[in-house]
């Protein structure tokens, strides 16, 4: 059966507060997120042992960690600040063992310089394309050395965006160093939503064996406001891949506020993961329990 997770991000306190609220809405496992307010694990600040007392925090807790979010604009086009935030999710992959993981997950980035999820023209070019292989490349390369495997997740405004650019960066970096995060909400646009069956099973029929861990958020037309959406969650610092909500026509809901066939979804997703941890997202921590027992209802109504 599949697992029901949920972002350590969302709950904005130190390690431990952390760790005993998670385990108190009855999950069991999480995706870790490195902040917390009293362990800093910023750049050039993670070591063997902050990471050995985050692993074994959640395992008390009986929260084993499934993956680590490593989330940055990897081909960022200020080469400097690219520099800077490839070297932290290069350091987030090296010790990713030591959290409890082999999995560390980032989009593939835009060379827009306003917003990690706001297209640019050079994203849809063979130039923007090879550098972004090159980048995932050496991630994929990293991971290997040290144990883990770097997920790519698509975002349809990124270099990477659509099944066809998946499979075709798969096909370039052909590596037991990469594989796939699973959030099929990440495909769709104002052109394909519409056709929402026949995107997912594409995804599926061309995409599952590459599948490590799965995401539950939801999708649907964003109506009059077609501005880049963040929401509030309590959390001063909490990091914008958390507080983003969608950008232009399609806005990114929590679970079971949108209309992505959920039932097909985790059909599709179990045929090949039937134990699969599905993480929830795209919320804040007061809505968790309502998102929590609507995947709990997909999951048990299916059989899964």
């Amino acid at each position: 059966m599949m697992q029901a997770g949920i972002f350590t991000g969302y709950f904005p306190y130190g390690l431990e507060e952390t760790a005993k609220k998670i385990r108190g809405l009855g999950f069991n496992t999480v995706q870790l997120d490195l902040h917390f307010k009293d362990v800093d694990l910023s750049a050039g600040q993670i070591t063997r042992d902050k990471a050995k007392k985050v692993r074994d925090t959640f395992r008390d807790h009986n929260l084993p960690v499934c993956c680590v979010s490593g989330y940055t604009n990897i081909i960022h086009p200020d080469k400097a600040e690219r520099e800077k935030r490839v070297g932290y999710l290069m350091e987030i992959i090296r010790n990713a063992r030591h959290f409890g993981s082999p999995y560390v997950i980032s989009e593939t980035g835009t060379y827009n310089t306003e917003s990690d999820w706001v297209h640019h023209p050079k994203n849809k070019t063979e130039e923007g394309f090879e550098e972004c292989r090159k980048v995932i490349a050496d991630l994929a390369q990293t991971a290997y050395d040290h144990g883990a495997v770097f997920l790519l997740e698509t975002y349809v405004n990124n270099v990477v965006g659509s099944i066809e650019e998946t499979v075709k960066m798969f096909a370039q970096v052909d590596h037991p160093g990469l594989g796939l995060l699973m959030d099929p909400t990440n495909y769709f646009e104002t052109h394909n939503i519409d056709r929402m069956d026949q995107i997912l099973n594409q995804v599926f029929d061309t995409l599952t064996d590459k599948i490590r861990i799965a995401h539950a958020k939801d999708v649907k037309r964003s109506g009059s406001d077609k501005s880049e959406k963040h929401a509030d969650i309590g959390d001063d610092d909490a990091m914008e891949s958390h507080t983003f909500r969608g950008v232009g026509e399609i806005e990114l809901p929590a679970p079971g506020l949108g209309s992505l066939n959920y039932d097909l979804y985790l059909q599709r997703l179990a045929e090949k993961h039937p134990n699969i941890p599905v993480i929830i997202e795209h919320l804040s921590e007061d809505d968790v329990p309502r998102a929590k027992k609507f995947l709990d209802g997909k999951l048990r109504a299916g059989g899964l």
